[in-house]
């Protein structure tokens, strides 16, 4: 049987297959995964240390001595992502208060907006960009998780987020970074060992969400998917190319990250009172996953074949 395969089909499928499974049997049979020792610990309770343990391994793919222009382009889109994203949160916080509307908080915003899904970039500038597009990632591989959801919302106020609990995330990556750039052996080890948690704390993840939350934002989230992409995207591609880009790499940024679904989670660890916003946007959050996955292939291959066409253009009236 081709499970992987199949899986594979789905952009994102090895992450968004076992979360909805797992979200189908805790909407319909949560008693399930409840049935304690290892099987609860990894298939309900693992998302944290599993999520740990990924960002620890996809750090030590994070070079010190990535090309000058690789990092000014991934810096520039992460920057642009991020900011988007909290202009975008903040406006509703003032607006409409910590609980958003219609359940779209500065929460759900920032969480999906200032991250971009790693493998899906990686697959697309492989395809329409270029080795300075596709070392860009270094950069942007920083975005994942909840590091930049956490020092926003702390910076402007909205979060009571201790330091130590924003070192606690950086901790796995800068081990992972230290590990890989002292020994290359260590990098394709631990790097190689990555996409092997996405499915485990996808799963443990999943176990967490109510397809009732979910129908019940599904709109929304969808929404929230739409607007990260063409937004987002707009914004990624003119800074993109303003630092001498394509536009490739800015449009196949603009996608919400698998584990983002997270970063509602890891908040209200951090800030207890942001639990019932956390609740809400985690489901908005896996929709706007869902949704970006398939829609920034479609806008990558749009600006991809936009400059084909100029390109020609240019050589006809040459």
């Amino acid at each position: 049987m081709k499970i992987k395969a199949t899986i594979e089909k789905l952009p994102g499928g090895m992450m968004l297959v076992p979360l909805i499974i797992a979200a189908l049997l805790n909407t319909f049979a949560p008693g399930v995964l409840e049935i304690g020792g290892f099987t609860s610990a990894l298939f309900k309770h693992g998302a944290l240390p599993l999520i740990g343990a990924f960002l620890l391994c996809t750090g030590a793919g994070i070079s010190f001595k990535a090309a000058p222009r690789a990092l000014l382009q991934g810096t520039t889109i992460t920057v642009t992502k991020v900011l988007i994203g909290v202009v975008l949160g903040f406006g509703i916080e003032h607006l409409f208060g910590s609980a958003g509307i219609f359940g779209l908080s500065s929460l759900a915003v920032i969480a999906a907006f200032s991250n971009a899904n790693g493998g899906l970039y990686a697959a697309l500038v492989g395809e329409y960009g270029t080795e300075r597009d596709v070392g860009a990632i270094s950069i942007l591989s920083l975005g994942d998780g909840p590091l930049f959801t956490m020092i926003a919302l702390g910076a402007a106020g909205l979060a009571n987020i201790p330091l130590m609990a924003l070192v606690a995330v950086i901790v796995p990556i800068l081990v992972g970074m230290i590990l890989g750039n002292l020994d290359p052996q260590m990098r394709d080890f631990l790097t190689r060992g990555a996409p092997v948690f996405i499915p485990l704390f996808a799963f443990a993840l999943g176990a967490g969400i109510n397809l009732d939350m979910l129908l019940t934002g599904g709109v929304v989230g969808v929404c929230l998917g739409i607007f990260t992409t063409f937004i987002g995207g707009f914004f990624n591609i003119r800074v993109d190319r303003l630092v001498g880009g394509s536009g490739v790499a800015g449009a196949a940024a603009s996608s919400t990250a698998g584990n983002a679904v997270a970063t509602p989670l890891a908040i209200a660890q951090a800030d207890p009172h942001f639990a019932s916003v956390a609740a809400a946007a985690t489901p908005l959050v896996a929709t706007s996953v869902i949704t970006t996955a398939l829609l920034t292939p479609l806008l990558t291959a749009w600006v991809a074949k936009r400059n084909a066409a100029a390109a020609t253009q240019v050589e006809k009236n040459a």
